[in-house]
């Protein structure tokens, strides 16, 4: 009889409880660092193996280089302009998205397999790379997202009650 072990369940009772550290800064959010360690691996894998001359190459390395700034800039405005901090963050989903796109869209255009321009062989941009990339930016937009609503619902614990 085949009997599960305790790393099949979620709980385990022999893990030991670590609390989450407590945001002292931009930097100790998790969204932050999953979108900074996205676009330096981007950086690194992808736009290399772009042509100079292709407008691709410089819309996929501005809107991944965005979306760690844009974190940081509504995590320093949160307090003193609510409304411009969720703006950032719904333009931050929004960048997301755009990343999406241009990983698709050179992971289609120059894809291992495809005859690379001015390298005379069959270098390109492996494809495993960039889904794997794909599948972390729908993870992070996904806790983005939460972060954005749990902002909202914070704002919205602020505005005074009662008409005072």
């Amino acid at each position: 009889m085949n009997y599960m072990n305790y790393t099949d369940y979620r709980y385990d009772p022999r893990r030991r409880f670590v609390p989450k550290r407590p945001i002292r800064s931009f930097m100790d959010l998790g969204i932050y660092q999953a979108t900074e360690k996205i676009s330096v691996e981007i950086v690194k894998k992808i736009i290399p193996m772009i042509p100079d001359e292709n407008p691709l190459k410089k819309d996929l390395t501005d809107c991944c280089m965005k979306i760690p700034h844009f974190i940081a800039e509504a995590h320093s405005r949160r307090f003193d302009d609510k409304p411009k901090s969720m703006k950032l963050l719904e333009e931050v989903l929004f960048l997301c998205n755009n990343v999406v796109v241009y990983l698709e869209q050179a992971r289609d255009i120059y894809g291992a397999g495809n005859v690379m321009p001015n390298t005379g062989g069959n270098v390109g941009i492996d494809r495993v790379v960039v889904d794997e990339i794909i599948k972390k930016y729908f993870y992070a937009r996904q806790k983005i997202f939460n972060f954005y609503k749990a902002w909202k619902k914070f704002q919205a614990e602020d505005k005074p009650q009662g008409g005072k």
